[in-house]
């Protein structure tokens, strides 16, 4: 059950940590999701910064700087519903990792196949062309590349 939460103005949190929360909740509510508390921890660790994390790497984060840890299905399920409101990015680099990323602008990745780490890549950096006509019917959405590296 989706409740909308209020978060109480105690005295003994900062003001900053109450700015942020607000902060978090308008966010949210502009992209059509109702702000909840687990949505605003997540929100706040996901979008601290430009950054790629896993929902295994975002549930370790929530529990060392929140001091909480939602369900798996929580971090998948709000991962997914920030992801399908534009709020951030997946990037699927096989079936086995996927990464959402908080940077949703244009840009491409470095997938480092040695330590499992995305990167960024600004689009004007890589040039698509020759790209084959569409099937009927459909029009193109988005080209991403992900280039895989490694050390030698």
């Amino acid at each position: 059950m989706n409740k909308e939460f209020n978060f109480p103005e105690h005295h003994d949190r900062h003001e900053s940590e109450i700015a942020e929360h607000g902060l978090m909740e308008s966010m949210l509510r502009e992209k059509g999701i109702v702000p909840t508390r687990q949505r605003i921890e997540i929100a706040q660790v996901l979008l601290e910064k430009h950054q790629h994390l896993s929902a295994d790497q975002l549930q370790a984060r929530l529990a060392e700087s929140h001091g909480f840890v939602p369900s798996r299905a929580t971090v998948y399920n709000t991962l997914r519903l920030f992801a399908d409101h534009g709020l951030i990015r997946e990037v699927v680099v096989d079936p086995q990792r996927v990464f959402f990323d908080s940077n949703i602008g244009p840009h491409h990745h470095y997938f480092d196949v040695e330590l499992g780490e995305l990167s960024d890549i600004p689009a004007e950096s890589i040039k698509v062309t020759g790209l084959p006509p569409l099937p009927s019917g459909v029009v193109g959405e988005d080209i991403e590349v992900i280039v895989r590296i490694r050390r030698h």
